[in-house]
């Protein structure tokens, strides 16, 4: 399993409140059929195949570049563990919580 966390900023606009923006991204993530949660500071996202999960932040940024951004800038981090099988988002949470006393 591949997960994923990213966060897409689009830089120029005209307010600085850009829930619109980040809406529209999270949309296309949604549009894309992946797993996914939304953060306060970013978005992530599992794929069984890097291609689809690139594809999907391909899509998020270019929503974003469709309602009038010139500019995007967009951080991603990929998790690629090829050791297990299924070890996605709430997988990852759990283990930790088991560990805290």
């Amino acid at each position: 399993m591949i997960t994923a966390e990213f966060g897409v900023v689009p830089i120029g606009t005209k307010e600085t409140d850009l829930g619109d923006y980040v809406s529209l991204a999270v949309q296309a993530i949604k549009d894309s059929g992946l797993k996914y949660e939304i953060t306060g500071m970013g978005t992530q996202i599992e794929s069984d195949n890097l291609k689809n999960l690139y594809t999907a932040i391909q899509s998020a940024q270019e929503a974003v570049f469709e309602v009038g951004a010139d500019r995007v800038f967009t951080v991603i981090k990929v998790d690629d563990r090829r050791d297990k099988k299924i070890r996605g988002l709430n997988d990852k949470v759990s283990t930790v919580n088991d560990m805290l006393k």
